[in-house]
């Protein structure tokens, strides 16, 4: 590589690719390395919107072997609190610390009390009740804003699919027959996030769900790899219109398909 042509940015989605529950892909701690030491810029972009940054630094670092910092990972929380513009905004918050953390440094406050959100706010959330669904509802049938940081159906854990923030939307949508706005992979907010990020050179988005993470590489024009460890392990059920630039069994595959020799 030279001065001149920069190698580009690796975007790599986190639950399925670079680790599945609490174990490491095996070889991504490598192949992480491999790129940072030639001169890829890293971004680690996730549609859980239940951890803060810090906390999903902390568990690739921690997983990987190979250090990250909390300024390299964008969550589907920043791209739902990115929303807010009024900082004045009451929001009354169906996720984890992730989101709630993201509310809080945009500027807007949390509420308890449905009554006086004018927002409502919805991740994925491992201790979600029904009062906090009953509650949701209710504050948006009295006319709160709906956001949803994602809707992906299912989340990859270690033994199988569990319901993801998709499920929580489709609950309330149900509920409230009102459609959310989706900020997450791989809808304009994420995106515009993860662009304001990049540096010189080409860009590949590395994921395991064709909705999101394949269709957000083609629409912003970005090679798409799809490796299968996470939710898609059937390349050939790939849509037509999104099918990716590159098939992968993991990320230890993957310096060879940007172009470095292993």
């Amino acid at each position: 590589m030279t001065d001149a042509q920069p190698p580009g940015n690796v975007i790599f989605d986190l639950d399925g690719v670079v680790y599945v529950a609490d174990r490491p892909v095996p070889g991504a701690g490598d192949t992480l390395r491999t790129l940072e030491r030639e001169g890829f810029r890293l971004l680690f972009a996730t549609n859980n919107a239940s951890r803060t940054r810090a906390a999903g630094a902390e568990k690739i670092t921690r997983l990987t072997g190979h250090r990250v910092t909390e300024d390299q990972v964008i969550t589907s929380a920043m791209a739902a609190a990115s929303l807010l513009v009024d900082s004045r905004l009451r929001c009354f918050v169906v996720g984890g610390a992730g989101l709630r953390d993201a509310i809080v440094a945009q500027g807007s406050s949390i509420v308890e009390r449905w009554e006086r959100a004018d927002v409502v706010l919805t991740g994925f959330y491992r201790d979600l009740t029904y009062e906090v669904l009953r509650d949701a509802t209710l504050a948006i049938r009295a006319g709160a804003r709906f956001i949803a940081t994602n809707d992906d159906a299912t989340f990859p854990a270690g033994n199988g699919l569990w319901p993801g923030a998709g499920a929580t939307v489709a609950y309330l949508r149900t509920a409230t027959d009102v459609q959310p706005e989706i900020a997450g992979k791989p809808n304009p907010p994420m995106r515009r996030l993860i662009s304001s990020q990049l540096g010189p050179g080409p860009v590949w988005m590395i994921g395991d769900r064709v909705e999101t993470d394949l269709a957000m590489a083609k629409a912003e024009g970005w090679s798409a790899v799809l490796a299968l460890t996470g939710v898609t392990g059937r390349p050939e059920d790939v849509p037509e219109q999104i099918r990716p630039d590159a098939t992968i069994a993991s990320i230890a595959d993957l310096p060879a398909v940007v172009g470095l020799r292993t």
